[in-house]
């Protein structure tokens, strides 16, 4: 199937490895030119040269923290008028509801909700002249069945869900989509940090944690980079322009949910 894409100009966030990083080679696949950005350089660098190398689309690289108005500004000035947005950020730690005051609450804030929506009100407009546009924002399955030991990122990505459910619908018959990507566990450094988490937690080894984290997934696997790329690709392409503040899970069947 051709998305329909190429030639067009992406912002992805994070995108140096991770779910950002498959976002950005699914996108690079399909043709589009991409601006990367993330806070290491060196790493930022190595993913810009193999999506060039590997994919011949035109690629930018911008070392910038997206989470601060600095960092914004830097990445916005390079990026200039773009078709596609893919909004992402790591997510706070982990904890008890005991262990966070009020700073904490910002911060995750900062990242999680307040950054996209930073994004979006820089980007979107220019979409709408244009007449045509792309927002994913990659959240967590969290905002849909929250996680206990996850507060902070439910708080905050819960309240990206609820800014994005309006403002959908306001710009989509301007030929705008905005979306979000739910994702779950995924085989990402991510991943990696929570599974230390519980090995540290419970008194178990790192293979122990994730081969009962796997256990509670129904496809009994951590998801892959590249699947959830190619999942976000779609969003981004002339197909799904009949799908408007959706919050699109990707998490193997593991949040139980019937909506």
């Amino acid at each position: 199937m051709d998305f329909g894409i190429k030639g067009k100009k992406a912002l992805v966030c994070a995108s140096s490895k991770g779910l950002g990083r498959g976002c950005a080679e699914a996108l690079a696949g399909e043709g589009v030119n991409l601006i990367l950005n993330a806070r290491g350089d060196e790493a930022l660098q190595a993913t810009a040269q193999h999506i060039r190398v590997t994919y011949g689309v035109e690629v930018t690289a911008v070392a910038a923290d997206i989470t601060t108005e600095e960092g914004q500004a830097k990445v916005l000035e390079v990026a200039g008028e773009v078709d596609i947005l893919v909004t992402n950020a790591g997510g706070p730690p982990p904890g008890m509801w005991t262990d966070w005051d009020r700073e904490d609450f910002i911060k995750a804030l900062d990242a999680n909700m307040l950054t996209p929506i930073a994004l979006i009100k820089a980007l979107v407009p220019g979409m709408m002249e244009r007449g045509w546009g792309r927002v994913v924002n990659i959240t967590s399955q969290s905002v849909r069945a929250p996680i206990g030991v996850l507060g902070l990122s439910n708080a905050a990505r819960t309240g990206l869900t609820g800014y994005v459910a309006g403002t959908s619908r306001q710009v989509a018959d301007k030929g705008v989509t905005i979306n979000n990507l739910l994702p779950g566990i995924h085989d990402t450094d991510r991943a990696v940090s929570l599974d230390t988490g519980v090995s540290n937690k419970e008194g178990i080894s790192f293979e122990e944690a994730r081969k009962k984290r796997e256990a509670s997934i129904p496809v009994r696997r951590y998801g892959t980079q590249e699947e959830f790329g190619a999942t976000c690709a779609f969003l981004c392409s002339v197909h799904a322009g009949f799908i408007v503040g959706q919050n699109l899970l990707h998490d193997g069947g593991g949040t139980n949910i019937t909506m």
